[in-house]
């Protein structure tokens, strides 16, 4: 390939040989930021991710990550070659574990990130970095006591007027909902009222990756929907919505979870996932297979249910007594 090129941004994809830098027609460097227009590359990007059915915030995350390496990178000079392009990355790790003191975790999000990113759009700088370790932490759960105390944190008063009183029903069904069937924040948010089978006690779920799976919910979740619906004069086809008939969005939810986390004298921190891992951690607790608990979830690997069976050692503990006796 000719080692010339004129200073204009790459929008076509195409793969340039940077293992030596590259000059325009007056034989001057070009900086990388130059030959790839990483503004095009990074819309391009998320476009293939929402049409793939990535959450919006998986999208949100993958956004955040990328355009703060961009203007890293928009920073460091000398950026010319392949091997220059590497350094950089590596400084910028480096920066992140040492200025900004963030979790392995983190890091390990940004690698894997930065270089899908740039594998899209053809570019393979960074062939040789491998994936960080992850630190593996335990689910945190509830145990029963405090997510019936969570719920029942929901009571109604007797200077509460009509609005105040659907509203408290409306939240005390997300927390049942939540903890009944195990559902992420997304699924709930989205879940319509035709996919609720009341008879059966079922709902069709749309989960990560454009996966259908069938959750299952009790009869207290079931009187409670019922009661919503009748009570509600909102017509929308989603369960759970605001005062315009509008879904309500992920972060009221965490809010609101938070405040009768609080209200119900709970330490712990408490989240939506926390009560989705409350509800796995209690199925197992119960004597519900694994398997099971992995369909319910919708979990793609069984690895990924697997942690469930470190979390509980209460019950461990008890089997173990039993046998020794």
């Amino acid at each position: 390939m000719d080692n010339y090129l004129r200073t204009r941004p790459n929008t076509s994809n195409q793969e340039y040989n940077l293992k030596k830098h590259i000059t325009n027609e007056h034989g001057e460097k070009v900086p990388i930021l130059d030959i790839y227009d990483f503004d095009e590359m990074i819309e391009d990007y998320l476009v293939e991710l929402e049409i793939r059915n990535y959450s919006q915030n998986t999208l949100k995350t993958y956004t955040s990550v990328i355009r703060t390496f961009y203007e890293y990178l928009q920073k460091e000079k000398n950026l010319y070659t392949e091997r220059e392009f590497l350094r950089s990355f590596k400084r910028y790790i480096q920066h992140l574990k040492r200025d900004k003191q963030v979790s392995q975790n983190y890091i390990y999000l940004v690698t894997v990130v930065i270089k899908k990113f740039l594998e899209f759009n053809q570019i393979y700088f960074l062939e040789e970095v491998g994936t960080p370790k992850r630190t593996k932490s335990l689910p945190k759960s509830l145990n029963e006591k405090e997510v019936h105390d969570l719920i029942e944190s929901i009571q109604w008063e007797e200077e509460d007027n009509e609005n105040r009183k659907l509203t408290k029903l409306r939240d005390k069904l997300i927390l049942t909902v939540l903890y009944s069937s195990g559902l992420r924040i997304s699924e709930l948010t989205k879940l319509a009222i035709k996919d609720i089978d009341f008879d059966e006690r079922t709902m069709l779920i749309r989960g990560k990756g454009d996966k259908d799976r069938i959750a299952l919910f009790d009869n207290n979740a079931k009187d409670m929907m019922m009661k919503y619906l009748e009570k509600r004069p909102q017509t929308s086809e989603y369960l759970i919505v605001n005062r315009k008939g509008e879904p309500l969005t992920p972060r009221y939810i965490q809010n609101m979870i938070k405040k009768y986390g609080n209200e119900a004298g709970i330490k712990k921190k408490v989240t939506p996932h926390v009560l989705r891992h409350s509800y796995a951690t209690h199925l197992l607790k119960h004597g519900v297979d694994i398997r099971v608990i992995q369909q319910l979830l919708g979990h793609a690997s069984l690895s990924t249910t697997q942690i469930y069976t470190s979390v509980d050692m209460e019950t461990v503990k008890k089997v173990y007594d039993q046998a020794r006796m």
